[in-house]
């Protein structure tokens, strides 16, 4: 049974592996789908960028390569869609490329950024960017796309997420504290003690801020997920994972802003309102390696990456809600981030 279900498994990569050519990729990239951010080896520069389109049900790969004629760069972190635009960051290259979310032509590059992680649109013209490598978060402006300014917080940064006039922009590598910051001024205005490495956060149907701490790479803290009152900067709740290896990563909710979900060996799922960490995963990691994943706002979706040893090309795979397998696709080296494209836009909660 073993050996039939790997010969499946098999079967479906390969027949899903595609390859573009420029009228196709024009049509595919007009619907809905998922954007793959591959992260390639580490200074290899062979990050690259997929899509699985739910039009066709075939993943798309090498994408910003084949359109603009060059690579995307080195370790592209994190993706967001803003209006017409999308916006790559590119970590270890230091900078963000801005595309067509529907061509995927290049629009500008931003230059000159330290180790950038992740970015957030703060309005029509502004965004912030966080920095592993420097202890100042970056002001861009997204008219001209040129770094305007920067806020000094002292330390270094990683996920930023934003509720009315308050950017919430977590402490990761050595830290236990989420920093905020007023957007209109640009003002760090408070900070909120939380566990070792908030490493994600995302944002309720309540207005409260999640933020899973994964308790360091040492494993000396607990991992701990926090609930917080956006309003109050006050934390409201804060759940402790009872095993001490534990290393939960990659917070994501649902559209509704009801359910959370979170990975450590395999895809776990619970309710805002729960008191208690779900004791069994919804989809359970077994022999794959997961490592980033993200839920479909609309109906649910799950498509998980999985990065094999870290060296070659892997795979994307695609659940329904229930945790029921529908496909398996091969992507780049090092498949990381999720990216929906819905609709012509994805806001990230």
């Amino acid at each position: 049974m073993k050996n039939t279900l790997i010969i499946l498994i098999f079967s479906v990569v390969v027949l899903s592996c595609t390859k573009n050519s420029t009228s196709e990729t024009d049509s595919f990239l007009t619907g809905n789908g998922v954007f793959i951010l591959n992260e390639g080896n580490f200074k290899w520069g062979n990050g690259s960028l997929s899509f699985f389109s739910y039009d066709s049900a075939k993943i798309y790969n090498e994408l910003f390569l084949d359109v603009n004629g060059r690579p995307l760069g080195d370790v592209p972190n994190s993706m967001i869609i803003n209006d017409y635009l999308a916006y790559i960051v590119v970590n270890n290259s230091g900078k963000i490329e801005v595309i067509n979310r529907n061509t995927l032509e290049s629009v500008a590059t931003i230059t000159g950024l330290i180790s950038p992680r992740n970015m957030a649109v703060i309005s029509s013209s502004k965004a912030y960017v966080t920095s592993m490598y420097s202890d100042s978060v970056a002001i861009i402006n997204l008219v001209d796309y040129t770094i305007t300014g920067y806020i000094n917080l002292r330390r270094s940064s990683e996920t930023i997420r934003v509720s009315d006039s308050k950017a919430f922009i977590s402490e990761w590598v050595g830290g236990n504290e989420v920093m905020v910051v007023n957007t209109i001024d640009n003002k760090v205005v408070d900070s909120i003690k939380v566990g070792a490495e908030p490493e994600s956060m995302v944002i309720d149907e309540n207005k409260n801020l999640w933020v899973l701490c994964n308790g360091g790479w040492a494993r000396n803290n607990y991992a701990e997920l926090y609930a917080i009152n956006t309003i109050t900067n006050m934390v409201e709740k804060k759940l402790v994972f009872q095993d001490k290896t534990a290393s939960p990563t990659c917070l994501q909710i649902d559209g509704k802003g009801e359910t959370l979900y979170y990975l450590e060996k395999g895809i776990h799922k619970m309710n805002i309102n729960s008191g208690v960490l779900p004791a069994l995963p919804l989809i359970p990691e077994s022999q794959h390696y997961f490592y980033k994943f993200g839920i479909n706002p609309l109906n649910g979706d799950i498509f998980i990456t999985d990065a094999v040893d870290y060296q070659q090309k892997g795979y994307v795979m695609f659940y329904k809600n229930d945790g029921t397998l529908i496909s398996i696709y091969t992507a780049g080296v090092i498949p990381g981030m999720i990216c929906f494209k819905l609709n012509g836009s994805y806001i990230e909660k």
